[in-house]
């Protein structure tokens, strides 16, 4: 089955206002970024996003927190993101955090089938109000719910027409367990071939997992916050 799609725009054709969507990527590494600028002409609004991160002023997810699309958000760190700290201050966006260990065993969960785990993270802070604990072995774990969503936007290094994604290093990050906790993944990569051609030990995500696939018109890869030594 072709699941190529010609560009952006028409991957993300049908989302609508008030989707749950899942953004991969670790701060500015291995985020989306094609699907996300689609997203931000399509105009969509009301989104609950699941990330890790919120991209920074400008770029990445940020551009999706400007244009006022995100009503909640779904993530672990957000301190290089200014428009959202003032947007969850005013109450003008609602922001779950979570440690970033038991996010990412959420979204695994979800494309596990597992409706819920207990976890030792967070016990005894501010992650703790409102949920179960129980003890094993003389130690308490909070009891955390599975993440799902209706799309995954995730980004690869390299797939083939069938969906088979292949990841290059850290740029793999959350990608491949939220292409399997969405009703709809959509992925795009930096370079498209035909079925048989990646090596079959390499891959990653298999395609049933995923819907579309484009490959990506251009790819800044911006670094999230330059450090450079004295000359």
């Amino acid at each position: 089955m072709n699941k190529v799609v010609t560009s952006a725009d028409e991957a993300v054709r049908d989302i609508p206002d008030g989707a749950t969507i899942m953004l991969g990527g670790f701060g500015l590494c291995g985020i989306p970024e094609n699907l996300i600028g689609a997203l931000v002409r399509r105009g969509v609004k009301g989104l609950h996003t699941i990330s890790n991160n919120m991209g920074v002023d400008g770029f990445g997810m940020g551009l999706m927190l400007e244009a006022g699309m995100i009503a909640s958000h779904t993530g672990s760190y957000v301190g290089e993101n200014k428009l959202l700290e003032e947007k969850v201050l005013k109450g003008e966006l609602d922001l779950k955090l979570t440690p970033q260990g038991t996010l990412a065993e959420r979204i695994r969960a979800g494309g596990a089938g597992i409706p819920a785990f207990y976890t030792p993270a967070g016990v005894g802070t501010l992650v703790a109000e409102g949920k179960e604990t129980r003890e094993f072995d003389g130690r308490p774990y909070l009891l955390e719910r599975w993440l799902r969503a209706d799309f995954a936007l995730i980004k690869a290094w390299k797939g083939d027409t069938a969906g088979n994604l292949v990841y290059r290093k850290t740029a793999r990050n959350f990608n491949p367990m939220m292409a399997t906790a969405a009703r709809c993944t959509i992925a795009e990569v930096e370079e498209l071939v035909e079925p048989g051609e990646l090596d079959p030990d390499h891959i990653v995500t298999p395609g049933i997992y995923v819907k579309r696939i484009l490959k990506g018109e251009k790819y800044e890869k911006r670094i999230e916050r330059r450090t450079v030594r004295k000359a």
